[in-house]
């Protein structure tokens, strides 16, 4: 007994070191090698999965000074800068003005295509700036910085390219520009217009405080290389050392005041027509809604001549060319004619009623089932075929 106790007290002190080893992480990764690979490329590639979904997106905005597509404008702010200008990007009314009070002379940049600003915030913001260079404004946007200056139509697609045409020095330093896409503007000092017109690309209120560009393609990335664009926009930006770069998003609607309820903009006639139209509909609801009773089926003697219904199936036949069909319904209304003139009773089979139709006529039996068991493949066949079984009959009938 004693040396049981102790080999037993010796095994037990062995299991723990040996559920350690069969534990060992370090074993079951190598025992396990390949599955832990294919685990670890499956977790590596889900957390790329994740990353692109979760990291933060590229400014989209067109003409942001951080959007570096083709649409947005951070080469001319990256050039703009080199030339000692300090661009402020901002994108809240509040910044703007902040950015505003605190520049020396500062320009102001506005693209506002959405008409976000309302008059009252366009004069705070023409009357906080030196100068103010609009871009492709809005109608309401310019009656809202009453410059001077007004919309005059598009320019024609045929100018890709548009010359100064005025007298302005920074039209002159600058040269051509591209034209395509853009809009043209009347009042005070117009450049870059179509031939034979007084408005341009390019318009400068009287005083020289509003400055209304009419294409974005002038400031953006993907044309800011061609022609004059860069040296146009530098001129018109670079003037002082400030430059307060503002583009209005739905974050500076003024939703100070409520918006009107629907019987506030609905006339005051209005709420009659729909008392009226409630009564009209009550009507027709009454009118249309009412019952009659049950329906009453009741059966109507109609007689159909036997041949009028052969007719017609075999008009449909013939229409959608059922040969198969057709041949299926003449073979068995053959047998079960010849096996009721030959007395074989309901059970025969077509082979019981071919044989005996041969023996009644002495005729190969072969013969008979051959014709019986023909498939017609076109519709003269199967005329000329029916017309054999017709045969047939006659012959059985008249004996």
């Amino acid at each position: 007994m004693t040396g049981t106790v102790s080999e037993d007290t010796h095994t037990q002190g062995r299991l723990p070191g040996s559920r350690v080893a069969r534990r060992n992480p370090l074993r079951w990764l190598r025992r396990h090698r390949a599955a832990a690979a294919a685990a670890a490329l499956v977790a590596a590639a889900l957390g790329l999965v994740i990353w692109g979904q979760l990291a933060p997106k590229g400014d989209g905005v067109s003409l942001s000074v951080h959007n570096p597509g083709p649409d947005g404008a951070r080469a001319v702010s990256q050039i703009l800068g080199r030339h000692g200008v300090s661009v402020r990007d901002s994108g809240r009314y509040e910044d703007a003005m902040a950015a505003l009070a605190d520049g020396d002379s500062p320009t102001l940049l506005l693209h506002d295509p959405d008409g976000f600003l309302d008059d009252a915030r366009l004069r705070a913001l023409a009357g906080a700036a030196e100068r103010v260079v609009v871009v492709s404004p809005r109608l309401q946007t310019l009656a809202g910085l009453d410059s001077g200056i007004s919309q005059a139509g598009v320019v024609p697609e045929a100018l890709s390219v548009l010359e100064p045409g005025c007298s302005l020095p920074d039209a002159e330093a600058a040269g051509a520009v591209s034209g395509g896409s853009g809009f043209i503007y009347d009042g005070g000092t117009s450049c870059y217009g179509p031939t034979g017109s007084t408005a341009g690309l390019l318009a400068v209120s009287g005083d020289g405080h509003v400055s209304v560009l009419g294409s974005t393609a002038i400031l953006s990335n993907d044309r800011l290389d061609e022609l004059g664009n860069a040296a146009l926009a530098i001129r018109t930006l670079g003037s002082s050392p400030d430059l307060v770069w503002y583009l209005p998003s739905v974050a500076d609607l003024d939703t100070s005041g409520s918006p009107q309820t629907l019987d506030e903009l609905a006339p005051g006639w209005a709420r009659f027509l729909g008392l009226w139209l409630t009564l009209v509909a009550l009507a027709a609801i009454l009118w249309r809604g009412r019952r009659h009773g049950p329906l009453v089926f009741e059966p109507l003697p109609v007689v159909v001549k036997a041949v009028e219904t052969a007719e017609g199936r075999a008009r449909l036949y013939h229409d959608s060319h059922a040969i198969d069909q057709a041949r299926d319904n003449l073979r068995a209304g053959t047998l079960v004619r010849l096996s009721r003139k030959l007395r074989l009773g309901p059970g025969a089979t077509a082979d019981e009623t071919a044989e005996a139709t041969a023996r009644f006529l002495d005729r190969q039996a072969n013969d008979i089932k051959e014709l019986l068991d023909e498939r017609p493949r076109s519709e003269s066949r199967l005329v000329a075929w029916s017309q054999e079984l017709d045969t047939l009959e006659k012959e059985v009938n008249s004996r």
